[in-house]
């Protein structure tokens, strides 16, 4: 599933500060801009970043104002804090505009990047380029940004922020060094594996601040996998499990009824082989009644599914259809293939009867 980064080769951890030392945006910067510069030294190391939130998460929720739009109704957008290496560590591409200069990220300068979601949602048909978005929630915080009206200078491609199910959201990039308030997080895209860069990034912290703790370390794909995953795989073992428990429910059915089918034909079978029959005939003709019945039920239920398919839809994981061609020509193949075989077993019974036990049957 393509989520619009790429989280390979990248180390993640959060980064917790001391609160009694990092409260405003400048006493955050005064550990993040060394930090970051340390860590881009090392080997090993392509770029590294800073955030407020972790993929697939989105920011913090806002309510937003945009210059020279007027609506009814609330508009919120995700709001997330980043430096200016953000984009190049996730591999996040751009469709219009720029990224963060590092003067701006520096200065503070309140510039923000958007995503396509909030261009087509709030701007459709507008250019976003210049246009100014005011982040109510800013000015919350326990460092508010004052006047929090952010220009647009970039629009991104969408990045998962709300997991599978969900589509994605409006989404707001602004410069870490607005405010000291949020989660930090430290990002590394590396040439190797993400892991073997873990101790070297441990003490570059710890050489900015030895009083920071790094929490929840590990490669960002992991991370990803774990929260975007793990609900469908769990729930993939018991429907697994039934589906086997379908699977050997249908196989056991369809046997027994051709085999009783089969024995109630003994007298008939018995009198075709004594007319001159082949063995040959004779399974063919099992096997193709009970293949009759198979193809008859597939083909009800490819039909009730396609019926169905969108009842389901809105249950299914963001990027899965209700119509895949591929899993529903593999499932009528499983079960075709599996009813023949639980056809054979009685039609090769047939085959064998004696034509003289057979006439005297009853």
């Amino acid at each position: 599933m393509h989520f619009g980064l790429q989280a390979d080769d990248v180390l993640q951890t959060l980064l917790l500060l001391p609160e009694d030392r990092y409260k405003t945006a400048t006493q955050v910067r005064g550990f993040f801009q060394p930090l970051l510069a340390r860590v881009k030294t090392l080997p090993g190391v392509v770029d590294a970043a800073a955030s407020s939130t972790l993929p697939p998460s989105g920011g913090e929720d806002s309510t937003i104002e945009i210059s020279g739009k007027s609506h009814e109704h609330e508009w919120h957008a995700l709001v997330q804090q980043v430096s200016e290496g953000y984009f190049r560590v996730l591999r996040i591409p751009f469709k219009v505009g720029r990224s963060f200069a590092e003067e701006e990220i520096n200065d503070a300068r309140k510039v923000a990047v958007v995503n396509e979601t909030f261009v087509s949602g709030f701007l459709r048909g507008d250019d976003p380029m210049g246009r100014r978005i005011k982040l109510a929630g800013l000015g919350t915080p326990a460092d508010p940004v004052s006047e929090p009206s952010f220009e647009i200078v970039g629009v991104v491609a969408d990045v998962t922020n709300s997991g599978l199910e969900a589509p994605v959201q409006p989404e707001i990039w602004i410069p870490y060094t607005v405010t000291g308030s949020g989660t930090q997080v430290l990002m590394v895209r590396s040439e190797q594996t993400p892991m073997s860069l873990m101790n070297a990034v441990r003490q570059a912290v710890w050489a900015t601040d030895v009083g920071v703790a790094l929490a929840l370390p590990g490669a960002l794909e992991d991370r990803i996998s774990q929260r975007l995953y793990a609900g469908p795989r769990f729930a993939f073992l018991p429907m697994a499990i039934f589906g086997c428990l379908g699977l050997v429910l249908v196989t056991g059915g369809v046997y027994s009824v051709l085999a009783y089918a089969t024995s109630r034909k003994t007298h008939e079978i018995g009198i075709r082989i004594a007319l001159g029959a082949e063995r040959a005939d004779v399974l063919r003709l099992v096997v193709r009644a009970g293949l009759r019945l198979v193809t008859a039920g597939v083909g009800i239920g490819l039909l009730v599914s396609l019926l169905l398919g969108r009842t389901i839809e809105a249950q299914l994981a963001r990027g899965v259809k209700p119509y895949d061609p591929e899993t529903l020509a593999g499932t009528t193949l499983l079960l075709i293939v599996t009813a023949a075989l639980a056809c054979w077993v009685p039609a090769r019974r047939a085959a064998r009867v004696d034509p003289m036990v057979a006439m005297r049957y009853e």
